[in-house]
């Protein structure tokens, strides 16, 4: 009887380690209404807070985990749904979804989100930060230039800018993830982002993982998923978010 109750204790109090079941909130973002999933940490605030900006198949279940992950970390962390409810099965899906997009309504999200996180009493307005995989990474790299309080970004195989002009409105200490084998984003055009970056005297940090193609992080890419390269890209994101906004 002793050991099961025990045993009872530690399920306990492991599961209350963890962060509570997210909260669905609105927000404005310009004239309309949208939604996001806040998930927030274990403990008194205030907390810094992430941008968590999902792939080109929408806010789905391994985004909602990445959230969690760090909210479990002492992040409050707001996934955002820049597909309006809609979450692709298969790429051909994803893509014709995400072409549907307009720019000036993601730029507008994007920047909704960090505003609201900042009006929060549970988050540390200046020590906000935003994170994206794939499609998600290219648009944090775009809340960087748009938003010059942005504390730090970390911008898992997503798409660069090589303006000057834009390069020089960021604010943010940046981490870069990228695969050698991403045909999409050759390394070069990494290098040469992160020369650009670093002549403009800018925060920047690059790894890129040689034998790894696009989307290498996410198990659910069943060809690209690289188990080793994901755990080590973890830990470079976590000690990064952790130097950066804790």
């Amino acid at each position: 009887m002793r050991t099961l109750l025990l045993t009872a204790l530690i399920c306990f109090l492991a599961l209350s380690s963890f962060a509570a079941e997210p909260q669905s909130v609105s927000y404005k973002s310009g004239d309309e209404t949208v939604q996001g999933l806040l998930y927030m940490p274990k403990g008194d605030g205030p907390f810094p807070a992430l941008v968590v900006i999902h792939e080109w198949w929408g806010l789905n279940d391994w985004v909602k985990q990445q959230a969690s992950k760090f909210a479990d970390e002492g992040y409050v962390a707001l996934a955002i749904d820049l597909y309006r409810g809609q979450v692709a099965t298969t790429p051909d899906q994803a893509h014709e979804i995400m072409r549907g997009v307009p720019e000036d309504r993601a730029a507008r999200d994007l920047l909704a989100a960090t505003v609201y996180l900042r009006s929060l009493d549970s988050v540390i307005g200046k020590r906000v930060g935003a994170i994206g995989w794939c499609m998600g990474g290219g648009y944090a790299l775009d809340l960087a230039i748009a938003d010059p309080k942005l504390k730090a970004v970390v911008i898992n195989y997503g798409h660069l800018a090589t303006d000057k002009n834009n390069l020089h409105k960021i604010r943010a200490s940046i981490l870069g993830i990228f695969g050698g084998e991403d045909q999409g984003i050759p390394v070069a055009d990494v290098h040469k982002f992160e020369s650009e970056l670093e002549a403009l005297d800018k925060k920047v940090e690059i790894h890129i993982y040689p034998e790894a193609g696009h989307g290498f992080e996410n198990p659910n890419n069943e060809k690209s998923y690289r188990a080793d390269d994901a755990a080590k890209a973890e830990k470079i994101t976590t000690d990064f978010l952790a130097h950066n906004l804790k």
